[in-house]
């Protein structure tokens, strides 16, 4: 058990040998001075009382400090060449001047207070560049100071120079332009930090074993054919694979995109009603042709009339409208077809608009919109 004295600085623990920072759990001495910055740091004081029985010299408090600080970093240095962003800095920073040009020395001293009140002298200013995917980044007035640990850019004075916004995430930041919002950097890190980091450019390479499905997407996603007689020009051979199935194509040769389910309410029986024409490809033995359905939305009942000719819808319509009043006692609020001309008929509409009867009428070519009563047909036709 140890204990540890704010207002002293000082650590104090059992008597036990000491053991140098050098070979500790704690990883080797940290090589960064003592003033470095955001490190925190205590002066020793005397310890009071009687000294430890076991003669152990007293503990270094400045090394166990930058320790502790430390632990948990990764054990390689980070670049001298990364960029730091930092909205607390009213300055560009940086410790090496092999990544500024156009060097200049200051007219008078100059100093930079870090956060533990701590002043590192700059030695002069500089300019830096930072190439995007549209146009370099402007770096100007960096202050060069050899102490620091990390390269820092100003959030604000970088937005300012060159007239871009900063969009900060969890996982990374975006620099954006502020006219177009056309994202010119874009870095991502997994730290704790936001490090401007280019992008490494790889050249492509050539897989020694690539798959039917990497060359068609290669390939501008060919046909089966097509793509079996360019890869037999070819001096390799792929990988055998599964009959693959191309989403992309799939959706090339959509002609439409899919409707939406319908979530209309229905809350009792007629309220809305479908209806719909089937066209038989034989007569039957009494010499019907076509026959009409009608469906209940409500309760899903069907009801199909065969009839001989498509004229006679009307008449359909009329002696169910006439059915349902006298049986239920109740209206036909609504009717839905498709936009077959048997149904859109001037004595039609008429006769809706004396019952007071809602028609609704599907778009031309869309017979979607009328998907009940299309689903409707389809398995009563498999049925019979």
């Amino acid at each position: 058990m140890g204990n540890f004295n704010p207002w002293t600085g000082l650590v104090q623990a059992w008597g036990m040998p000491f053991r140098a920072p050098a070979s500790g759990v704690l990883g080797p001495r940290p090589p960064f001075p003592a003033q470095q910055a955001m490190m925190a740091h205590h002066q020793p004081s005397p310890a009071p009382g009687p000294s430890s029985s076991s003669g152990a010299s007293a503990w270094d408090t400045s090394a166990l400090y930058a320790a502790l600080n430390n632990a948990g970093v990764a054990t390689q240095p980070p670049s001298s060449a990364d960029w730091y962003l930092d909205t607390g800095a009213s300055s560009h920073m940086s410790s090496a001047s092999g990544i500024t040009s156009s060097p200049r020395p200051l007219p008078f001293p100059s100093f930079v207070t870090v956060g533990n009140g701590a002043r590192l002298p700059v030695t002069h200013t500089a300019d830096a560049t930072i190439p995007t995917s549209s146009s370099s980044l402007h770096l100007h007035n960096v202050l060069v100071t050899p102490s620091l640990i990390k390269n820092l850019i100003s959030v604000k004075q970088l937005t300012r120079d060159n007239n871009v916004s900063i969009e900060f995430d969890p996982v990374g930041f975006s620099v954006k332009d502020l006219a177009t919002q056309t994202v010119m950097l874009r870095c991502e890190n997994s730290g704790d930090l936001y490090p401007l980091r280019l992008p490494q450019h790889q050249a492509l390479t050539a897989s020694s074993s690539p798959t039917v499905e990497l060359w068609h997407n290669r390939l501008g996603h060919p046909g089966s054919r097509a793509l079996h007689q360019i890869l037999q020009s070819f001096d390799f051979q792929c990988n055998k694979s599964a009959a693959h199935s191309c989403h992309h194509c799939q959706l090339g040769k959509h002609v439409r995109l899919p409707f939406a389910s319908s979530d209309t309410p229905i809350y009792f029986p007629f309220q809305l009603v479908h209806s719909d024409v089937w066209t038989s490809p034989v007569y039957s033995n009494s010499g019907y042709k076509y026959y009409v359905v009608l469906i209940d939305a409500y309760t899903h009942y069907i009801w199909i009339f065969p009839i001989r000719n498509k004229s006679d819808v009307q008449d359909v319509i009329r002696t169910f409208f006439s059915y349902v009043h006298t049986q239920f006692q109740l209206p036909i609020l609504a009717l839905q077809t498709d936009n077959g001309r048997e149904f859109d008929t001037h004595a039609l509409r008429n006769f809706l608009a004396a019952q007071g009867t809602c028609f609704r009428l599907s778009c031309p070519y869309t017979s979607q919109q009328n998907g009940k009563a299309e689903r409707i047909l389809r398995t009563i036709n498999d049925c019979v």
